[in-house]
């Protein structure tokens, strides 16, 4: 890149810079102007096959130009050869730049009419132009009026910008590219001066065992995917079919500069009945369809999708087309008015009457005992005043002998560990003692009966072990709420590198969930979400547990 002026410099060090941001030159020579367009603005971009052009292009382009996007278009040809002209001036594989688009006024022998013109640009910066109707110094600028050539800037000059109807652009290019331009990428004059997006962004990342869920195809991870609500509430200004227009972009960050593939990216959107509800669970994708979604999969940086919705809540859901890929990404959407986006969570919580029967949440045969485990709770009673002795208490060693002779019969695990035990007694020790009465033990067992049913219900291979991507849910059934950020640091904590989490792994986050949740609401007594703890408390409530 080089300026005409033999002492301005700067264009080539921005070349430079971008080629240092790129990793070399050789990355900047060829490519995708769409992917350059987004680097220099922080756009979002479009790309439309005009050969099988929505109906509503040149409403799009005319609107592009208003908010001053960048727009691009360009020939097909064979991939093996060069660019070359066509008899009509123009040069296939070739990047040209779209750089204005209106509709003039004309006065012909019928009466005036009005023509959409588009206005291109060759990179070149000079000749090799456009020879077809309306090109430089063609016949048909003498249908317009001096004043409408000077308030439209139409001006004739071997600069390498010539002009063309609607109709012949659609003809003769293939591909279109739009970028379009969040506020953020526009100066106070155009802010005032052009229509602006509304934009939304929102930073994450596709995490294996956590949230690399894959695409709808992997029904049972699918829900586990990054979740983004929409709400759209106005409807676009000049829609008569009182429809919102919508553009959703994903972006995974970085790959090309640290030396990797490209992953098949895509989106799905959900439409949301309850504009309030949490994290979408598996039965939501079981019987609800997407009411729109991306083009295709595909491995390219960016994958956006322009759409036509009615006013309402969704649901946005960005995945990898296979499972179990990680990735960081960037959700962008952009609407003609203003939208109320963020990422669909809960706040970590535990439902009031955990060992009651009446959680709201909690399916009723995880509250109820079963007639094998009332048979159970006797036969522990006893074995309980055997082992406690005298003092009717035991330690966390008497109770790891006590539940592994239950639990080791149902379970293929080598049985709790000692600090499992100690966190068990830690949990219902409200004197501090290091002891368990057995009214304590009671309720520690209530807890243990449900979880345990719960493991059993997800453990749908009976290998003895849950996915991680199923624990969110096991613990939602036994009146627990996990934030995402809280879930991400559960899952690494107690899945294994295959992501499964056995029996005695899931008894312990549960454990230490409830402790951690308890003393947290007992210094939160107005459930602001926040509690002040002193630094013995706080070291208390941590180690003991």
């Amino acid at each position: 890149m080089y300026s005409s002026e033999k002492n301005e410099f700067w264009s080539s060090l921005l070349e430079k810079a971008y080629a240092k941001l790129m990793g070399s030159y050789e990355s900047l020579n060829g490519g995708l102007a769409i992917e350059a367009m987004e680097d220099f603005t922080g756009g979002v971009t479009e790309m439309f096959e005009i050969r099988k052009t929505p109906p509503n292009l040149l409403n799009i382009m005319l609107k592009a130009n208003e908010r001053g996007s960048l727009m691009g278009c360009s020939i097909d040809a064979d991939r093996n050869r060069k660019e070359k002209e066509l008899p009509n001036g123009l040069i296939t594989r070739h990047a040209y730049s779209v750089t204005s688009v209106v509709m003039v006024d004309i006065q012909t022998v019928s009466g005036k009419d009005k023509v959409p013109l588009v206005r291109v640009r060759n990179p070149w910066g000079y000749g090799k132009e456009w020879k077809g109707a309306w090109s430089d110094g063609s016949r048909e600028w003498s249908l317009l009026s001096e004043d409408e050539k000077r308030e439209h800037g139409i001006t004739f000059s071997d600069d390498g910008e010539f002009w063309m109807s609607f109709q012949d652009f659609t003809a003769n290019f293939q591909k279109l590219e739009i970028c379009n331009l969040g506020p953020d990428s526009l100066d106070e004059e155009d802010l005032s001066n052009k229509k602006k997006w509304e934009c939304y962004k929102e930073h994450d990342a596709w995490i294996k065992r956590v949230n690399a869920g894959g695409c709808r195809n992997s029904l049972d991870t699918f829900w586990t995917n990054p979740q983004f609500r929409m709400t759209l509430t106005d409807v676009d200004d000049d829609d008569n079919d009182d429809m919102c227009t919508v553009i959703v972009a994903v972006l995974q960050k970085d790959r090309r500069k640290e030396g990797l593939d490209l992953l098949q990216i895509g989106f799905e959107i959900y439409k949301l009945e309850d504009p309030n509800c949490g994290p979408l669970d598996l039965n939501f994708f079981k019987y609800n369809n997407s009411v729109a979604h991306c083009p295709k999969f595909i491995n390219r940086r960016e994958i956006c999708g322009r759409f036509k919705l009615p006013p309402g809540s969704y649901a946005i859901i960005p995945s990898t087309y296979e499972p179990h890929y990680e990735g960081e990404f960037l959700l962008r959407i952009f609407t003609e008015k203003a939208n109320v986006s963020g990422e669909i969570d809960e706040q970590t919580s535990l439902d009031d009457d955990v060992t009651g029967n009446k959680l709201p949440d909690v399916p009723k045969e995880y509250t109820e005992p079963t007639d094998q485990e009332r048979a159970q709770a006797d036969a522990l009673k006893q074995s309980f005043k055997y082992i406690a002795g005298e003092d009717m208490e035991i330690d966390a060693y008497e109770l790891q002998e006590l539940l592994n002779n239950v639990f080791g019969k149902e379970f293929p695990f080598p049985g709790f560990g000692v600090d499992t035990c100690r966190s068990m007694v830690a949990m219902h020790d409200g004197d501090l003692s290091g002891k368990l009465g057995y009214d304590e033990f009671k309720n520690l067992w209530e807890d243990l009966r449900r979880w345990k049913g719960v493991f059993k219900e997800f453990d749908k291979d009976k290998s003895g072990n849950l996915s991680s991507y199923e624990l969110r849910n096991a613990l939602n059934h036994v009146g627990f709420h996990i934030s995402n950020r809280t879930f991400k640091s559960l899952v690494m904590r107690y899945s294994n590198k295959n992501g499964q989490v056995d029996f005695g792994d899931f008894i312990m986050c549960a454990i230490r969930l409830k402790t951690m949740l308890t003393s947290f609401r007992g210094h939160d007594p107005q459930n602001r979400g926040f509690a002040p703890y002193d630094i013995d408390s706080f070291i208390q409530i941590t180690m003991y547990s």
